[in-house]
């Protein structure tokens, strides 16, 4: 229960899984997706599956949430009875939501906002947002959150990889000379996000197999440092393997004592395209 009446809010690039956050009242501001002949809200207006067939068309681009929508988002939050807030972004390095947020938080009368940047993106972020749920419902007072919950993010490590690496580079996430050589000798990299909360590769991989074998791999290695950890795989319909690294995670790795399978939101995947597989690692918090 969140007797503190502290609201988590976060926005669609964290990918929280749905169910946990109808469950916990995780209030999400979308992205938006743009095309030539309209904007569209992520996961609101346009679900991952139709930005998937309208690739044939169009590679849409994304942009962070306006300040309205923001406002807006916060104002319900006050007005619904909550007297104070937590706001978790995806990475400032990837995206100006949270300088934006912190920026309309900034203004809120009455209403404190902590403001959290995961330095990561789609499920880890999530995972993030999760754990400020938990921490909010055991009681942690609201002065501790912000420092905790970075203390979560420095320690949450994701890592993913693409069968295309084309939609990396219409992003500007890749170089054209990156393209070209991966493209022609079928490298798939592996990447996760770094301490500035940037994409960098970690590995490169001769094949769609060993890739997601080398994602694992990660995984189960950042593992081995915590006594307890909560892991996580994200994908798409286009590639679906949730059950199959799930399954994976469990046997492998000894210390796991939970697994999230996640869809994708539509504005992550507009900039890795379709055959996506991300996976993550958290110490867990009890």
């Amino acid at each position: 229960m969140n007797d503190q009446r502290i609201a988590i809010l976060t926005d669609t690039g964290t990918n929280v899984p749905t169910d946990f956050a109808a469950a916990h009242d995780v209030r999400q501001v979308a992205l938006a997706i743009n095309y030539s002949d309209g904007t569209f809200r992520s996961g609101v207006d346009i679900t991952t599956d139709e930005v998937i067939d309208r690739f044939a068309q169009e590679i849409p681009t994304t942009s962070l949430p306006s300040p309205d929508d923001i406002q807006k988002a916060l104002d319900a939050a006050q007005a619904d009875g909550y007297e104070r807030a937590v706001f978790v972004t995806i990475s400032s390095g990837l995206s100006a939501t949270n300088s934006t947020v912190e920026l309309v938080a900034s203004h809120m009368e009455n209403f404190p906002v902590e403001v959290v940047d995961t330095k990561s993106i789609g499920v880890a972020a999530g995972m993030v947002v999760m754990a400020a749920v938990r921490m909010v419902e055991e009681g942690v007072p609201f002065e501790h959150l912000k420092g905790k919950l970075e203390e979560v993010s420095a320690d949450t490590r994701v890592y993913f990889t693409v069968k295309d690496l084309m939609y990396l580079r219409h992003g500007g996430r890749i170089n054209e000379a990156t393209y070209r050589l991966g493209s022609m000798l079928n490298l798939k990299p592996v990447f996760f996000c770094d301490a500035e909360g940037k994409y960098a590769t970690v590995k490169k991989c001769r094949g769609w197999d060993k890739a997601l074998a080398a994602e694992l791999a990660f995984v189960q290695e950042e593992a081995k440092k915590y006594a307890k950890v909560v892991c996580a795989v994200c994908c798409t319909k286009a590639e679906d393997r949730l059950e199959e690294i799930a399954a994976k995670m469990r046997a492998t790795i000894p210390n796991v004592v939970d697994v999230i399978e996640s869809g994708i939101s539509p504005d992550l995947i507009v900039h890795t395209g379709p055959n996506l597989v991300g996976m993550a690692v958290q110490p867990a918090l009890n």
